[in-house]
């Protein structure tokens, strides 16, 4: 192989695995036509609160004005599966919306058996609200709001570039720590004002924000601290379950939701991202210490404890996914109870503006699954001739065919870098014959794409380039760098070298 090739390759898989991963801040189809729908059929939730976003009002206008034959299955539709709590009622459709593919069809991109409980009801909403789409020509609607999407995007933008900068410089955190990690917020402008939806299936976090006066950063902050967070506490699950004997504090916490009290683990995330948000406080001590005793009164019962240790990960070198087991190591049950015994706690939480429901922490992967993050992370850490053994077993492991996918994509990227452009092209092909998570679609044809550009055949790569542009659900920086290569600026690059 020429050193031109050699290097090209080289950054191909580089640059791949440095690109961003915070997330994405953008408008979804899915959940702009499902909330119209909504809002067409009875969905009045605040809708007199000043805090509305305007095309919210606009769009009831232009669809009560349009014959739209399906309006009154979907009316009937939503009247019976109405909440007594508004937000729940909300919720149940904004979930719906993030595990469909959106129109044209509003397929499930989901598994049956993996579904949220909540959309479960809404069986038959999909080929409902596809006659809606088409009917009540929710496309024109859709470009009718990007202006509006633009502004609020742009509200957002730099606040939550800034709070997740902070957020993996805190944790030192500089790579995903889940598979096909996925943290992605949505603007809404159809929804009740003043909530935050968090949402987690899988390795997917989702947060969803309807319109309020000021842009709701902490709460973005809280959801991806979860997704930061989450695999590596879970990680250390059982060893942390040792300790589970605490829980029976929780118990006696009047504001501590049950979800909390049922669930050590959970409760454990929570107290740690309780103070960890106290730690990044631009505020002197006793106000940050002031925040972890309010959260210990709420009954996020490790709160103190997790402070006390994070002073001391702040004096060391590693990241917090090294350090978490030496926290858990720390946790001495009969000096936590100590504390404990002492505590009094509040009757309730503080009152919040807006309302949030947070995410729920996925179930820790076995079998397949753990075999095929084990594989990933042994690739992210360099280690080539462990992870292409890890990639191999899980071809043996199991017969899903997304699995295979992340397996053959994971081996055709160890091709890349050890400068086999041939077998990592086989590979990759491989990859798309499958069945790919779309994150893994989409960067598998930006890879073939620019092998395609090495070996100077540019309509090819073009059209892989443009099959990553079309994939729902692919990254904003596989979106970009696909971009980029019809743009022809990796080809500059190739001659410049």
């Amino acid at each position: 192989m020429s050193a031109l090739l050699v290097a090209a390759a080289l950054w191909i898989a580089w640059g791949t695995a440095s690109a961003s991963e915070a997330g994405e801040l953008d408008a979804s189809p899915a959940l702009f036509s499902v909330l119209a729908a909504i809002n067409a059929a009875g969905y009045d939730a605040d809708l007199d609160s000043p805090a509305n976003h305007p095309f919210r009002h606009f769009l009831r206008q232009q669809l009560a004005a349009r014959d739209i034959p399906s309006l009154e299955e979907l009316k009937r539709f939503v009247a019976e599966r109405r909440r007594s709590d508004p937000s729940a009622d909300l919720g149940q459709y904004v979930s719906f919306a993030l595990v469909v593919d959106g129109p044209p069809k509003f397929a499930f991109r989901l598994r049956q058996n993996e579904l949220p409980p909540d959309v479960i009801p809404l069986d038959g909403l999909g080929p409902l609200l596809a006659r809606f789409h088409r009917e009540a020509g929710l496309d024109e609607l859709w470009r009718k709001a990007q202006p509006a999407f633009e502004e609020i995007i742009a509200r957002y933008h730099g606040p939550v570039t800034q709070a997740v900068t902070e957020v993996n410089a805190y944790l030192r955190h500089v790579g995903s720590t889940r598979l096909g990690g996925r943290f992605q917020i949505y603007v809404d402008l159809l929804g009740a004002p003043n909530q935050i939806h968090s949402r987690s299936y899988g390795n997917e976090y989702f947060v969803v924000l309807t319109p309020s006066p000021e842009p709701q950063v902490e709460d973005v902050r809280h959801a991806y601290l979860h997704y930061v967070i989450d695999p590596i506490v879970l990680r250390h699950a059982e060893k942390l379950q040792e300790k589970r004997a605490l829980l029976d504090y929780a118990l006696g916490a009047p504001a501590l939701e049950e979800q909390y009290k049922n669930d050590f683990i959970l409760l454990s995330i929570e107290s740690l991202i309780k103070a960890v948000e106290a730690r990044l406080m631009r505020a002197p001590a006793p106000r940050k210490q002031a925040a972890v005793e309010q959260a210990l009164r709420e009954g996020f019962i490790l709160a103190p404890f997790f402070a006390e240790q994070l002073a001391l990960y702040e004096k060391q070198e590693q990241s917090l996914r090294f350090y978490f087991p030496e926290m858990v190591a720390a946790l001495d049950l009969g000096r936590e109870e100590r504390r404990l015994d002492k505590v009094e706690f509040a009757s309730e939480r503080p009152v919040r503006k807006a309302k949030v429901v947070p995410a729920v922490a996925p179930p820790e992967p076995s079998g397949p699954r753990k075999t095929a993050e084990e594989a990933e992370q042994l690739y992210r850490d360099r280690r080539l001739a462990e992870a292409r053994e890890a990639f191999a077993r899980l071809l043996r492991e199991t017969d899903d065919r997304t699995l295979h996918a992340q397996a053959y994509y994971g081996l055709a990227r160890i091709a890349v870098l050890e400068n086999d452009p041939e077998t990592a092209e086989r590979l990759f092909e491989r990859t798309l014959e499958l069945a790919p998570e779309p994150p893994v679609r989409a960067w598998t044809h930006v890879y073939l794409g620019r092998l395609a550009d090495v070996a100077g055949e540019s309509e090819r790569a073009n059209q892989h380039y443009r099959e990553a542009l079309r994939v729902q659900g692919a990254s904003a920086p596989a979106r970009q760098a696909a971009e980029q290569g019809l743009q022809g600026s990796y080809r500059k690059e190739r001659r410049g070298q």
